[in-house]
């Protein structure tokens, strides 16, 4: 399954952002809810581990994440509910991310792409769950990336985010109680290999334009469109670039404009 390899990739690639950081290092605050970079390596970490439930074993999945509901209820962040279930910090948390995201990647490639994975939402095919691990391993990838003042050099791979996005168009606004607007607008971006990447059927009054990596900033809200080089023309095209959410829970604002950038380069 390629997106399998795609989601090693992309998590192989963070990994040599962060293998040599130190302990103070890994406490450095990113611009995404001043989560710091361990707290980032915990959530994806735990993720990675619930994904491989999901795909192996179900009712693993179901008693695993129980707790995470629960805690969710009465009020605990996500940084809390992992680090109780994922204790490890500095080196020692991020050699055993690398470990399993391994082991996932190579799990998911053994996979049937349709076979049905367990979630705390609605279930997923196997595909679409370990494009969402790549997903949010690219997103949170961001953070690190702006904190260290680096420019990312994106990849092809970058299409299963977009495709991603794409899909859930509908997701966006159902999220907020809202009925999607249509007809969907069409997409056009450029790939990072040049390439030109359509999606919908063509229209002059209701489409986007710009860069794969800044179509899957919006809608992965790590940055704010006016921040990105995405061009939008019409109402449905802006609500949606507006508001974009690829992600599964609450409706999500999208960071404001100026406040998601990276950040001079680190010494």
């Amino acid at each position: 399954m390629q997106q399998a390899n795609d989601f090693l990739l992309e998590s192989r690639d963070l990994y040599a952002r962060v293998q040599h950081l130190d302990d103070r290092e890994l406490q450095l605050p990113t611009d995404f809810k001043s989560w710091t970079i361990e707290t980032i390596v915990r959530h994806l970490h735990f993720w990675n581990g619930m994904a491989l439930y999901a795909l192996e074993d179900g009712a693993r999945f179901k008693a695993e994440i129980a707790p995470v509901l629960a805690g969710m209820g009465e009020g605990k962040g996500l940084p809390e509910i992992e680090l109780e279930g994922v204790p490890a910090t500095g080196s020692q948390l991020v050699a055993d991310w690398r470990e399993l995201f391994e082991v996932v990647a190579q799990a998911y490639q053994n996979a049937d792409p349709s076979q049905r994975c367990t979630w705390a939402g609605p279930s997923m095919s196997a595909r679409s769950c370990i494009t969402a691990r790549q997903m949010e391993t690219w997103a949170h990838g961001q953070e690190v990336y702006d904190l260290q003042g680096v420019d990312r050099e994106n990849t092809d791979r970058i299409r299963n985010i977009v495709i991603l996005g794409v899909n859930t168009f509908g997701w966006t606004f159902q999220v907020r109680g809202e009925e999607a607007p249509t007809p969907q607008p069409f997409v056009e971006l450029r790939a990072p290999s040049g390439e030109i990447w359509t999606f919908g059927e063509p229209q002059t009054d209701n489409v986007i334009r710009g860069s794969a990596e800044g179509f899957a900033q919006v809608v992965t809200q790590t940055r704010n469109v006016e921040d990105t080089d995405i061009e939008f023309l019409g109402n449905n095209a802006e609500r949606w670039m507006r508001n974009a959410q690829c992600f599964y829970g609450g409706p999500t604002a999208p960071p404001g404009p100026g406040t998601r950038l990276k950040r001079p380069k680190q010494n």
